[in-house]
């Protein structure tokens, strides 16, 4: 395991071994490239690789998961051909434990509850709708949340998510009136002055699928008033 940080390309390396690479995503960074055309974390990564290691001809990276562009934090990347399909069976097998931070304005009524949805995506405008029956083409979309630190402003927020659909955490606290800081999509009053919404992607933990050895990663959160006060 290697911690680093990469001045050449600001990448925040959280873990390293021969099969696995995370990182700590900043706001703005897209995982995958998309129609933006914009240089994508995953070709970052690939340079970052060939640089560190010298190597040769084309860096081999695989994509096993996302996060929403305003947001921040962990994301596991594979780092080989064999790895990447046991990566995406243990997402799939709900064997890896993803746990968020969010900062809220409006404290929600309940200090810890499950919030359990069905979400209707939007292609047309890249946005998700909370409903509380279900509804065509809509999926069930079920979350955690407890309150783990009132703000002098905010209130900190930490989420489990037991499925991981579009907007998920985005979409479904907005549906309880406690939309997150920033994120203007789903409700909140004003944007922040980066584009950054207040979601972190704070902690993951899953069984190595080569090594079988307990993997457990916490992400730092920006360096922001905000976030800084979160972690006082």
């Amino acid at each position: 395991m290697s911690k680093t940080l990469s001045n050449k390309s600001n990448l925040q390396v959280l873990y390293e071994d021969n099969h696995i690479i995370i990182v700590n995503k900043r706001a703005g960074d897209i995982v995958q490239g998309d129609k933006t055309g914009d240089k994508p974390l995953s070709e970052v990564i690939k340079e970052f690789l060939k640089d560190k290691y010298n190597k040769p001809g084309n860096v081999y990276l695989g994509v096993t998961h996302r996060l929403d562009r305003p947001t921040t934090g962990i994301v596991v990347f594979a780092k080989t051909s064999k790895v990447l399909p046991r990566l995406n069976k243990l997402f799939s097998d709900k064997k890896v434990n993803k746990t968020y931070w969010a900062v809220v304005k409006e404290r929600p009524n309940k200090e810890k509850a499950t919030l359990v949805n069905w979400l209707k995506k939007n292609p047309k405008n890249n946005k998700s709708t909370a409903y509380n029956h279900e509804i065509k083409d809509s999926k069930k979309a079920i979350l955690h949340y407890c309150i783990i630190k009132q703000l002098n402003n905010y209130v900190l927020l930490e989420i489990n998510l037991e499925t991981g659909r579009h907007h998920q955490i985005r979409c479904q606290l907005a549906s309880i009136g406690s939309s997150i800081k920033g994120d203007l999509k789903y409700d909140f009053d004003r944007s922040n002055k980066d584009a950054s919404i207040h979601l972190h992607s704070r902690k993951i933990e899953f069984i190595h699928p080569v090594s079988k050895e307990q993997i457990s990663v916490i992400a730092p959160t920006p360096n922001d008033p905000i976030w800084d006060a979160c972690n006082d």
